[in-house]
């Protein structure tokens, strides 16, 4: 019963993780990435769908991305939905093709990122307490209700404890690493 409890705390912890790693692969970092468009949606036929499902994204140059709209009618639309991003990119449309370069980060610009970057791992740090406390909770009504004993309940307390501090510890290395590539100039 209790390693239930471990294998479920460690699932919604992964998917906290997994949440913030998806975050901060969106942020710039001075790079071409197609995740960067991740969090764009398109008004395509009456409803707003994420760029990927309306064409290609690749990345031809280190510093340019290209969108091969699949509907030619979409492609003003994709345009309009990348500009007004807080992205800060410019399109230039080509037909069905979209060229989207990207300008360098300035430093004001890179230090708003980090900022960004923080809160996206202070945002997973509080999931994964909340998750903590959730199987806290449960082993003490586990040990209220005569499931387990008081030895076992420690031993359990340990163990969620241990998982929490792995889990934090990954959050705060994927945010130095990506400090690290932001602030790279």
């Amino acid at each position: 019963m209790s390693q239930d409890l471990l294998d479920d705390l460690e699932l919604r912890m992964e998917g906290a993780l997994e949440n913030y790693r998806r975050e901060l692969g969106g942020l710039r970092t001075g790079r071409a990435n197609p995740a960067l468009l991740d969090g764009v949606r398109v008004d395509a036929y009456g409803a707003m769908t994420p760029i990927s499902q309306v064409g290609n994204i690749s990345v031809p140059e280190a510093r340019m991305l290209t969108i091969q709209v699949w509907d030619a009618n979409l492609a003003p639309a994709v345009e309009k939905a990348i500009r007004e991003s807080d992205l800060g990119l410019n399109p230039a449309g080509e037909g069905q093709l979209i060229r989207v370069p990207l300008p360098d980060l300035t430093e004001e610009r890179r230090r708003d990122l980090v900022k960004v970057a923080g809160r996206f791992a202070e945002e997973t740090r509080v999931a994964v307490r909340n998750v903590r406390r959730d199987g806290m909770d449960k082993a003490k009504r586990m040990e209220k209700d005569s499931e387990i004993s008081q030895d076992e309940l420690k031993v359990l307390s340990e163990s969620i404890q241990k998982l929490t501090d792995s889990h934090v510890k990954q959050v705060d290395e994927g945010l130095s690493n990506k400090e690290a590539d932001i602030m790279q100039v």
